[in-house]
């Protein structure tokens, strides 16, 4: 491509391309896409894009084109790769001149140097990194800023390659620049602190912003520059440093206003400092013990004690409180249970924090965490009158709620609990001990105090279980609290049924349980949406604790249901519709079948709530939940849910609707249940499997889901689902085997024995095509035991079952490979007998014993002499589903199940002696191997 002619070309299919007209956009892209691997194309694209005439958004294109091909065509090894002569004209041409002036378009010019870095710096662009370093002294502004940008950019980068020889350059590369950028960091830092006293907002932008990128450019260097970095005494220093700088930044904090250009940079260099300290701690632990003591000393005088007042922010102060958390976690400060086996690094790390947690340090972060940190907030109790269910959403881990401070605080509290029960627990009961008792209700201070401190017991439950006889507390004081229904007490009795939700489990004893519901039932109908919502929470957790008694709770189901189901009708959020139906799932799941008398309520609302929730995937997902659970209490019942049930199936596991992403699996898991359930096979359950040709072409984590759908289908109605799908089923079953693994293989031809054993006449024909490969599999000596079993179970069934369709197929694989029938079933004989240990299903062993008799010529039909055997049914606790009773009675007319063996080998050996006549039977057993007849008398025995 021409530079000169190709310009203005490219140019006018570029600026087409910005169009908002489809008609004009469509051709442009298309040309754009053909010149892609060009010569010379890229070379005019950074002629346009460094051309600052043009409008901006060409120039912006121009830059995405060119950082793509830099994905796609840069490495040599690329199709269509750009020439080395190119490629060395385009680096050149990018660190030409750092002058961009617009800041995104400068942005993405540095992140495509980076790229490009990546690939080839230094080995092909040794020049690289010393034009940035020398850029980086100009005194021009624009040109010093974009260096300094593009330097972050491939430091960056260079940073994040994790081979060995990729490694080795950057620390070399850290080494030789290490210095120049710690000097470039503090002249930046001094700059911006002496032009804090000047008030020009524009200095002061401009130097915080080139402190902001020195010190992002430092960060990369000093964690992962170097393999030892405590030995380097710059390294180390720069750390230090860290400190000093932090406590000027944050005094600086105090003269710039909220709404000040420099504060949210501000704040951002601020936190930068602490992740360069996070970082290191995280990537050089040991590295890191010349700091700890500074660390937490800095972090603690912060975040607890006056120290802080008027100065920290939250995010500064979640940082503080997760520097701490590292430094108590960390396992490299750890010693081992026998001290002689550990690092005299991690004895030294150990000594500095025993030295510092003393007990006055420790009780005083554990009285500031509980009565500072976890106490509910003015905006958090506005926000609870105002909004409710967004109070609730946020309390529970909404996305403000992730980045707040209150679930740092709280990891803390249990992190250092965990790590000092021993010291903290006095303290926390001594704080329990002082609130005991009613708290006045105008005392807003005392109740918000209270609040905090219950929260703290149920943070530290499991740390807590020796200390506290939380039985008795329930009894004597918390039922009580529940049992005030002031307004103003509200957040106790909220808090007190969370606390209890977080003890269930850990210590609760099982007679109090009635007690319980009685409270659950009244708190449900609290005049306080926030604590009604709570208490459901709490019976979620009671319902699925392990020690649950169905008995107990079935006095109160009536009640909890109703009572449940009105609050899920009157909540508007879909995240707190969501909560609330999971509780009433987890709720029908325990009590299953008990639930039907109650349900009928739900089964009206759930299609209303179906149709209101099309835009909320996850609501629907909570909803296929409970539909899953109800299924499985109404069993047979089921059916009338079916005018909702099935549309919904449909829509949820149909690959071409685009709500399958979020819906399939629990749509998959529904369609299943509803199966197991049936009663019988309708036209529409039958119709929705037109969706699973798709969903076995995906080959998902849900294939195995699909078997047992399919498995489904044929334990309920096997003619008439056969008759419609087995064509289109088996020609699935062929392209999934081309591209499954093992156990997905096994997967199908299990299926494919279930068709044999529910339809042993014409399921063979019907799935034809995958026998010879099963056949073949056999005679050839499948190597994979558990695929042999399965292959041998195949033909078994064949074998046993359909011995006409076995000789056209013992033929057709005689003709296809010129040997005589009777010679491959002897090869085929000897390979089952040789492999019958492969073989570990009692059921399928019988099933091998059974069709290989079958093979012994008699005047007779065996197989209808006896129904001695009645397949073993084992009494779970759930009672059988629609499906259970179906395969009992299909095992009842199995011949696995309905012969005896001993009767059928008798029968058969007593066949061979009536057509043999005696002399020519004991002819042949003379031929038998002593021991196997001596077992054999053994096995007939009583015959």
């Amino acid at each position: 491509m021409d530079l000169n002619s190709a310009s203005s070309i490219v140019l006018q299919v570029l600026t087409q391309a910005t169009s908002q007209d489809t008609v004009v956009l469509k051709p442009a892209e298309e040309q754009l896409k053909q010149w892609e691997t060009q010569p010379g194309f890229y070379s005019v694209l950074l002629n346009i894009f460094t051309n600052h005439t043009l409008d901006v958004n060409v120039r912006w294109l121009a830059v995405l084109y060119f950082k793509n091909g830099i994905d796609r065509y840069w490495r040599r090894v690329a199709p269509h790769a750009l020439s080395e002569e190119e490629k060395s004209t385009l680096r050149a041409g990018l660190i030409a001149n750092f002058n961009e002036p617009i800041n995104q378009i400068a942005t993405q010019i540095s992140v495509l140097i980076a790229k490009v870095a990546r690939l080839d710096c230094p080995r092909q662009w040794p020049e690289l990194i010393p034009t940035l370093v020398e850029s980086v002294k100009i005194q021009d502004d624009l040109r010093q800023h974009r260096a300094l940008l593009t330097f972050y950019h491939v430091t960056k980068t260079l940073a994040s390659k994790r081979l060995a020889a990729d490694r080795k350059l950057f620390y070399d590369l850290a080494s030789g620049i290490y210095s120049f950028t710690c000097s470039l960091w503090n002249h930046h830092t001094d700059t911006f602190l002496q032009q804090i006293c000047t008030k020009d907002e524009t200095a002061m932008s401009n130097s915080l912003e080139r402190t902001l990128l020195s010190l992002k450019v430092l960060r990369k260097l000093t964690v992962h520059g170097f393999v030892e970095p405590h030995r380097n005494v710059e390294v180390m220093g720069f750390l230090h440093a860290v400190f000093e700088r932090l406590k000027q930044f944050l005094e600086c904090s105090k003269s710039i206003e909220a709404d000040h250009i420099c504060r949210d940079r501000l704040e951002k260099t601020i936190i930068l400092f602490t992740k360069v300290l996070l970082d290191f701690l995280d990537q050089h632990p040991f590295s890191f013990t010349p700091l700890i003591q500074r660390s937490l000393e800095f972090a603690v005088s912060y975040v607890f004690t006056e120290a802080g007042k008027g100065v920290v922010f939250e995010r500064f102060i979640v940082q503080c409180m997760n520097l701490i958390k590292m430094i108590v976690k960390n396992y490299a400060y750890k010693p081992s249970k026998n001290v002689e086996d550990s690092s005299p690094e991690t004895l030294e790390a150990h000594k500095i924090k025993v030295s510092f947690f003393t007990y006055p340090t420790l009780t005083e972060i554990c009285r500031r965490l509980v009565t500072q940190y976890f106490l509910l907030t003015e905006e958090e109790l506005t926000m609870w009158e105002e909004d409710p269910e967004g109070f609730t959403v946020e309390e529970t881990g909404g996305d403000s709620w992730k980045y707040s401070i209150r679930p740092c605080t709280e990891v803390l509290f249990i992190d250092i609990f965990h790590e000092y029960n021993q010291t903290l627990t006095p303290v926390l009961l001594e704080m329990v001990h002082t609130l005991q008792g009613p708290t006045n209700m105008d005392d807003t201070q005392t109740l918000l105090i209270k609040d905090a401190v219950y929260n703290a017991v149920g943070l530290a439950a499991y740390e807590l279980f020796d200390s506290v006889d939380f039985d008795q507390w329930f009894r004597n004081q918390l039922l009580a609290e529940l049992q005030i229904t002031h307004n103003r007490y509200k957040p106790i009795r909220r808090r007190v049924i969370w606390l209890i939700g977080q003890w269930i489990s850990v210590k609760f004893k099982s007679d109090l349980r009635p007690m319980l519901y009685e409270a659950i039932c009244n708190l449900l109908q609290d005049q306080d949406l926030v604590v009604r919502i709570e208490t459901a929470t709490t019976l979620k957790l009671t319902v699925d604790d392990f020690e649950f008694r169905t008995d107990q709770f079935l006095p109160y189901l009536e009640s909890m249901f109703t009572l449940l189901f009105q609050l899920l009708q009157e909540v508007r959020e879909c995240d707190t519709k969501m909560q609330v139906l999971h509780v009433l799932s987890c709720v029908i799941e325990r009590v299953n079948m008990q639930i039907r008398p109650y349900v009928g309520c739900l089964v009206q609302y759930l299609p209303l709530l179906w149709k209101q929730s099309e835009e909320h995937n996850m609501l629907r997902c909570a909803i296929l939940t409970t539909l899953i659970h109800l299924v499985q209490g109404l069993g047979a019942d089921s059916k009338n849910l079916y005018p909702f049930l099935l549309p919904v199936i449909q829509l949820s596991t149909d690959v071409s609707q685009p709500p399958h992403v979020y819906l399939l699996e629990d749509g998959l898991e529904l369609w299943l249940v509803t199966l197991e359930n049936s009663p019988c096979l309708t036209p529409e359950l039958l119709r929705i499997f037109q969706n699973m040709s798709a969903l076995l072409e995906l080959s998902s984590e849900n294939l195995r889901t699909c078997f047992k759908i399919i498995n489904g289908y044929l334990f309920l109605s096997p003619s008439e689902f056969l008759q419609v799908y087995a064509v289109e089923l088996c020609k699935s079953f062929c392209e999934v085997l081309k591209d499954i693994n093992m156990d997905g293989q096994v997967q199908v031809l299990k299926v494919v024995e279930n068709v044999l054993k529910v339809n042993p006449l014409l399921g063979p024909e019907m799935f034809q095509p995958l026998l010879p490969s099963v056949f073949q599999g056999i005679i050839n000596g499948e190597r994979y035991p558990v695929v042999m079993s399965t292959y041998l179970g195949v033909i078994g069934r064949v074998l046993l079952q359909n011995k006409s369709f076995f000789s056209l197929l013992l033929n057709q694989m005689a003709c296809e490979s010129g040997q005589e029938p009777h010679q491959l079933l002897g090869r085929m004989i000897e390979m089952w007998v040789d492999r019958m240990d492969n073989i570990t299903q009692p059921e399928r062993r019988k099933l091998s014993a059974l069709a290989l008799l079958s093979l012994l010529p008699s005047d007779n039909s065996c197989m209808l002499m006896s129904l001695s055997e009645e397949p073993k049914v084992t009494e779970e606790e759930e009672p059988p589903t629609e499906q259970d009773k179906r395969k009992k009675m299909l095992a009842l007319k199995d011949p696995v199940h309905s012969v005896s063996l001993q009767q059928f080998v008798y029968e058969k050996l007593k066949a061979q002696q009536e057509l043999l006549g005696e002399q020519g039977f004991q002819a042949l057993m003379e031929t038998v191997d002593t021991e196997i007849v001596t077992q054999l008398q053994d096995f007939l025995q009583g015959f």
